[in-house]
């Protein structure tokens, strides 16, 4: 019996629900290998050495050396990284013990990743970082700046050095700080994010709005890269969330203080991350937008994830389309960008370009 004949209607709709069921399964099968096929990032932006000294008082079991980081990379095919010195470390009113002479600690520190990252100097960019509050902050940037294998940058870690934006004492040196770093044309790698009510002190929208109307304007001509997104990583509360609404509206509606700014995704979705907070980062991802952020992965200690296992989680679990994803992970920082281009495009390429001889990323 011919079914089409007898049964025409019927059977023209048995056939399209299968044909579109088919269809379905195949662009969900080719969307999900097109993620999985998405290239490498270039550049991992969000990356540390631990010093053998500074392990020790950690309480870490080894040092983590240049080679144990381009070994990370190799596995995760990322060709190269940004070093952000731990030096500020030394100068954290947390840190114990102390060391007996908490400068000394500080350079030794800065200077010990410089060495590090210039065994591989085709592959790693170190920057400087200071505890902004300390007395001799300024002093260690006049250094830093002067030192071809240290003046890529200046990093901050606000809560590791117990910032409050609520501090008119704390914002009128931050100022002081940015400033400086725009004078040495240094680019600034901040983590603005200052505590919860368990760490630290609170950040909440009020103390983002300060950072981006009162701090920021001090570095106008040099690029600020935010890191974890305004944040403190996975972790979230209701005032983390609320200021890295803040600064996602603020960059996406064009504010003057934000034109250079750029923000580094490292550790903000991990692999069994809650669904709502994937959520929320991918929403300030593209709320922020693709061109301004920059894939980082983070020192992989404690319970953060090897480079290849942090793409892999942002790949599979944050909900990005590979076209998202193969933007981000051709992103390169400015700061980077300008490094790489032929001298004579030094000058125009961006405004906190570093000399021809320093390192940079391919």
């Amino acid at each position: 019996m011919d079914i089409l004949a007898v049964c025409p209607i019927r059977a023209s709709r048995t056939a399209f629900f299968f044909l579109a069921t088919a269809l379905l399964l195949g662009i969900a099968a080719c969307a999900g290998a097109t993620r999985e096929s998405a290239p490498a990032p270039r550049v991992d932006h969000h990356q540390h050495l631990l010093s053998p000294a500074l392990a020790k008082v950690w309480g870490e079991p080894e040092a983590v050396a240049a080679d144990r980081l381009i070994q990370l990379l190799d596995e995760a095919g990322i060709r190269a990284a940004v070093v952000l010195s731990l030096a500020y470390a030394w100068g954290s009113p947390a840190l114990s013990p102390k060391p007996a002479d908490e400068y000394t600690a500080v350079r030794a520190e800065n200077d010990w990743t410089a060495e590090q990252a210039a065994r591989y100097p085709d592959r790693l960019t170190a920057v400087c970082s200071v505890n902004p509050l300390r007395p001799y902050a300024l002093e260690e940037i006049d250094r830093c700046a002067a030192d071809p294998r240290l003046r890529n940058g200046l990093k901050m870690q606000f809560a590791n050095s117990r910032v409050n934006l609520r501090d008119r004492d704390h914002v009128a040196q931050l100022r002081r700080v940015f400033a400086a770093a725009n004078a040495h044309k240094m680019p600034i790698l901040v983590h603005v994010w200052t505590g919860d009510d368990q760490v630290a002190n609170p950040f909440d929208g009020r103390d983002a709005r300060t950072f981006i109307g009162e701090v920021l304007p001090m570095a106008p001509d040099v690029t600020v890269q935010i890191a974890h997104l305004g944040g403190s990583g996975p972790r979230l509360d209701p005032g983390t969330e609320e200021a890295m609404v803040v600064l996602a509206q603020a960059a996406s509606a064009g504010a003057a203080a934000m034109k250079n700014v750029y923000f580094d995704i490292a550790t903000n979705i991990h692999p069994g991350s809650p669904a709502r907070s994937r959520e929320f980062m991918a929403a300030r991802m593209r709320q922020i937008g693709m061109s301004r952020l920059l894939y980082g992965s983070d020192m992989a200690t404690g319970d953060n994830v090897v480079p290849a296992e942090y793409w892999g989680a942002l790949r599979d679990q944050s909900g990005l389309s590979s076209g998202e994803l193969q933007a981000i992970a051709g992103n390169i920082a400015p700061y980077l960008r300008a490094a790489t281009a032929p001298p004579s495009a030094h000058a125009a390429a961006a405004p906190d370009a570093p000399p021809a001889s320093s390192r940079s990323a391919p």
